[in-house]
């Protein structure tokens, strides 16, 4: 049963976002060049994701203890929201391209936010120290991805982009 907990992933990374604007599913899977370390965080990243994606299809969702099971529920649905709101905002850019407006006036970053809630509700409802580990390894590969990102919205947007760092914190 717990691959049931990967299909609102697909529905909302490519089928909301290309039913509110197919250019952005190209957006969307453009990575920042990367550099040295970089490389090697990105790797990670992928690895790390496909197994958080397949992982879950060999597990079951545990109802008790409830209040892990109410938890993972919580935590689960708050980033399937946060997901679903900062990719609908991700789809329609201000006309420079920065996404500066709505969830991304709260963080530069909300996706990455969003996809932590999302995997760490799964681990809690799967009940899987696995999960959890999986989760670390991404997470921690996926701020390497960040940096990149940044240092190309630097050279991409400039000043504006200078700006919305200062004011805007990179995750939280």
């Amino acid at each position: 049963m717990g691959f049931l907990l990967v299909i609102p992933l697909f529905l909302i990374r490519f089928g909301l976002l290309w039913a509110v604007n197919k250019d952005a599913l190209a957006r969307a899977a453009h990575f920042a060049p990367l550099v040295d370390r970089e490389k090697i965080a990105y790797g990670l990243y992928q690895i790390s994701n496909v197994a958080l994606i397949v992982y879950p299809c060999f597990l079951s969702i545990k109802l008790e203890p409830s209040y892990l099971f109410g938890a993972g529920v919580v935590v689960y649905g708050a980033g399937i929201v946060l997901l679903a709101v900062s990719t609908v905002q991700f789809a329609h850019p201000s006309p420079s391209g920065l996404l500066d407006r709505g969830i991304y006036r709260l963080s530069r970053n909300p996706m990455y936010v969003a996809y932590f809630l999302y995997f760490a509700g799964c681990a809690l409802l799967l009940q899987s120290v696995t999960m959890l580990v999986l989760l670390a390894v991404f997470q921690a590969s996926a701020h390497g991805i960040v940096k990149a990102e940044e240092r190309w919205c630097l050279a991409t947007f400039g000043d504006a982009y200078r700006t919305y760092m200062s004011t805007v914190r990179r995750y939280l």
